[in-house]
């Protein structure tokens, strides 16, 4: 087993997208193609209605998977196909835009007051970015949680932990996808395929990523030129994206405990052409998508 060590750490920035929604980057167009498969992660994690409630009204998507998990709060959703249904705490909807879906995502007031949530996109290959959209809505309770050993958690919701599978299967790019909790002074071990894209994003807490523990041992992004006393243990809204060599991850906590999302791919190894909702190959296939929303035939 070979531990992959650390590539670039990266500090989610704030933004506002949709209607007016507060959130924050942990990584997005800048960064093509360095998490291939995966194109943004956006963290959103208010106790302000006001930050959340606007929402993301209706839009398009073509040409990719956006993978949207709650762990606080409400959000309600429906599509151009008739689909609608509600992602609650601990939900987590895997929708496969493919050919074009046009859909909203409209947070409600949050019964605890925090909205807490993520959402992922992931690119697909040339040969399927026309395939048939598709969901996959997957409830808490069927999200499987492993209780290993020394203490740590992880709830799988894509790929393999100590013998279980997570409920999200047949994708594409082979993608992890795992909430790990590690307590103060223990150690995640986890091994992962070769070649795939990986990275971690610290929801609370702090640790250590890999066993080299040299912070200049890697870019840091966003933490600012005067940083000249850089920590190596890694604490929330941070991204970590690890190097590709190596077929297996090592997480250590000290005196904190540590939560995170894991999460990897296998990547594509193709162009991308991106403008807004629909991620495509070629600037001609984007002009065409574009084309077709505008004459209403983009919805296959």
């Amino acid at each position: 087993m070979t531990t992959r060590r650390i590539s670039k750490i990266f500090k989610s920035r704030p933004t506002v997208e949709g209607a007016g929604v507060h959130l924050k980057r942990a990584f997005g167009y800048s960064q093509v193609p360095q998490f291939d498969p995966f194109l943004m992660l956006d963290d959103f994690h208010t106790s302000d209605p006001d930050e959340y409630l606007a929402g993301f009204p209706w839009h398009p998507h073509r040409g990719i998977e956006t993978i949207t998990y709650v762990l606080e709060g409400v959000v309600e959703h429906g599509d151009s196909m008739g689909n609608k249904g509600t992602i609650g705490a601990g939900d987590v909807q895997w929708m496969t835009a493919g050919s074009g879906i046009i859909h909203q995502e409209m947070p409600k007031e949050s019964p605890t007051g925090t909205m807490w949530g993520f959402q992922f996109w992931a690119n697909l290959p040339a040969s399927q970015k026309m395939m048939a959209p598709r969901y996959r809505d997957v409830k808490a309770a069927d999200i499987p949680q492993v209780a290993l050993e020394n203490g740590v958690t992880v709830k799988v919701i894509a790929g393999e932990v100590a013998g279980v599978r997570g409920p999200v299967g047949d994708i594409v790019i082979e993608p992890e996808m795992l909430d790990v909790s590690v307590p103060a002074g223990m150690v995640f071990s986890h091994q992962l395929s070769a070649g795939h894209t990986a990275f971690a994003y610290v929801l609370s807490g702090e640790g250590y990523f890999d066993d080299q523990r040299d912070a200049y041992a890697y870019e840091m992004v966003g933490h600012g030129w005067s940083d000249t006393e850089r920590c190596c243990t890694c604490s929330a809204e941070t991204v970590v994206l690890f190097e590709h060599a190596g077929n297996a991850i090592e997480v250590t906590t000290a005196g904190k405990p540590l939560r995170f999302l894991f999460v990897s791919g296998k990547p594509l190894h193709e162009p991308v052409a991106w403008y807004g909702p629909i991620v495509m190959n070629t600037q001609e296939e984007l002009k065409a998508a574009f084309e077709e929303y505008q004459r209403g035939t983009f919805v296959k």
